[in-house]
This record gives C-alpha cells, structure tokens and sequence, in this order.
C-alpha cells in the first residue's frame, strides 16, 4: 500500500486498509480520512493522533483497554491481531522461562488494577527483559494521569511503526 492509493480510497475503503493500525479501533483511521489527501506518511499520522486527541476521555480508555496485556490470555489462546502477534513475538515474549511468564502475569494483574487499562509499551523498542523492567518500574507508580498519557503517547508510537511498515511494504 503506498500513500497516493490510501489518499485516493473512499472513507469506508480507507478505515478497512488502516483499521487495524490503532488496535481494534478503526474509528480513528475513519476520523483521520476527512483530512485526506496526505502530503506523506508524517501527516497521516499526524491526523490519526489528533482523532485520538479529540476524542472524549472514555473514548480513549476504550483504546486503551483494546490493547492485549502483553503474552497475557490472548496470546495464550491464539486470539492476538497479527500486528500484536508479530510484535511480541519480536520482542520475544513466546520464548519466555516459567518464571518470568510468572512475573509478567502478576506484573500485568498489578498493573491493570492500579490503573484500569492493560500496560502498554512500543515492544519493537525493547527487548523482553527491558519490557520486565519497565513494567516493573511503571506498575510501582501512583500518578494515574501520567500512565494514561504514556500509554497514549506508546499507542501512538505502535501505530506510527505498523503505518510505516504498511507503507513500506
């Protein structure tokens, strides 16, 4: 897919290419379309950060929340996108010993009740002992506004590499 075929897709065809960019959240490619044409691939993602910015604060917890905790049940039973798939597979959260699957597990339950949503890190960034480290360090925090705005800010980085690896393919 390249940029001058998305610029020319209708806002139906342009929410089904770019649905899946935003977890389970084709909304926000349907919002960005109405800004269409895109000068390149930065004001594309560009738009579909604003959709999410715009949109009510419950909106975005439900972003948030359609995030799968990492090689948490959906990974277990086979049910993550395929974006989310390759992602920890990347990391190399299918190869993790008892142990640390353990600790993920308890890391990720702590984690979604202190704050009300999965934890959320741009895992082609990290290796799996630097995403345990993270976790670690973010599940031990109180400040729920600032968690909320990283998982964003962490969203949008997910979404701005699985854009530029559409693009690119």
């Amino acid at each position: 897919m390249d940029l001058d075929t998305l610029n020319r897709l209708d806002a139906a065809e342009f929410a089904r290419a770019l649905g899946g960019i935003y977890e389970h959240s084709p909304w926000i490619a349907a919002a960005a379309q109405a800004r269409a044409p895109f000068p390149d691939a930065d004001a594309l993602a560009a738009a579909m950060r604003e959709a999410v910015a715009s949109a009510p604060r419950e909106k975005q917890l439900a972003l948030l929340r359609a995030h799968p905790e990492l090689a948490g049940k959906e990974a277990a039973s086979g049910t993550l996108t395929a974006h989310s798939s390759e992602e920890q597979k990347g990391a190399g959260l299918v190869n993790l010993s008892d142990a640390e699957k353990a600790e993920l597990a308890e890391l990720n339950r702590r984690y979604r009740e202190r704050f009300g949503f999965p934890f959320i890190v741009a895992v082609r960034h990290h290796t799996k002992s630097s995403i345990l480290a993270e976790l670690r360090r973010r599940a031990a925090g109180d400040d729920a506004g600032r968690e909320f705005a990283t998982c964003l800010d962490q969203v949008h980085e997910i979404a701005r590499l699985r854009l530029q690896a559409l693009l690119a393919g």
